[in-house]
């Protein structure tokens, strides 16, 4: 049985049964739960999850083989009820979200192998996969890549924070197009660009915007004439 749920890609598919601890979180959120961890840096050991980890490796393989990243794996428990929730991601070289149609093969596919996880027992769940939403926070360098184009807000270890558009990303960091604040009701300027290293960022975060980006993601001041009439 099958049923959309919310408004990013939520697609709830109930089946057998998984083994887990109760009470536990995936291991991935609670190492993105400080505000002081820099893009795939923790201040500390995050709380180890020995069931979130043994089925990312069972679902991981077919994850890949869908071309997409499992982004994250958290078992939530509330009562007799029991959510598996995976959170699935285009690889970071790729642009645009996840299309619903996609999320929907792949629970398909998750729910085939975990019908079929030999560490299963006879519990029933809810099977939960999505794509991030545009309010993830941006905790590791594949974030930042399939973030690049759009405006964020980064909050850094030292000096002053900055909101600009992530012009590229390299091994070592950012490069941000700074957006300088005018009068209410003014187009944003934008200043020169930015280099972020990874090691100097605390944390970031997409900013929501309708504004139209040329193909590169910056504005067409950026990128010679404008084509507009």
């Amino acid at each position: 049985m099958h049923h959309w749920t919310g408004k990013m890609a939520t697609l709830v598919h109930t089946t057998s049964s998984i083994r887990e601890a109760a009470g536990i979180v995936s291991n991935a959120e609670a190492q993105a739960s400080s505000d002081h961890t820099a893009p795939g840096k923790a201040d500390s050991a995050p709380a180890h999850n020995p069931e979130a980890d043994r089925l990312r490796a069972l679902l991981e393989p077919s994850v890949l083989a869908n071309r997409l990243y499992l982004e994250d794996i958290a078992i939530n428990v509330a009562g007799s009820n029991r959510v598996l929730h995976v959170v699935v991601d285009l690889p970071q070289e790729e642009t645009g979200g996840v299309s619903l149609d996609v999320i929907a093969d792949i629970s398909k596919v998750l729910s085939d192998v975990l019908d079929n996880d030999p560490g299963a027992d006879t519990r029933p769940y809810d099977l939960e996969v999505s794509s991030p939403g545009v309010g993830r926070p941006l905790t590791e360098p594949r974030h930042w890549h399939r973030a690049k184009g759009r405006i964020a807000s980064v909050k850094v270890i030292q000096g002053e924070n900055i909101t600009g558009r992530i012009q590229s990303v390299d091994d070592g960091g950012v490069t941000l197009v700074p957006e300088i604040a005018v009068k209410k009701g003014m187009k944003p300027k934008q200043g020169d660009p930015v280099k972020l290293p990874f090691d100097r960022i605390r944390n970031g975060k997409v900013e929501i915007e309708f504004s139209h980006l040329s193909e590169d993601g910056l504005e067409p001041e950026h990128n010679g004439p404008s084509e507009e009439a």
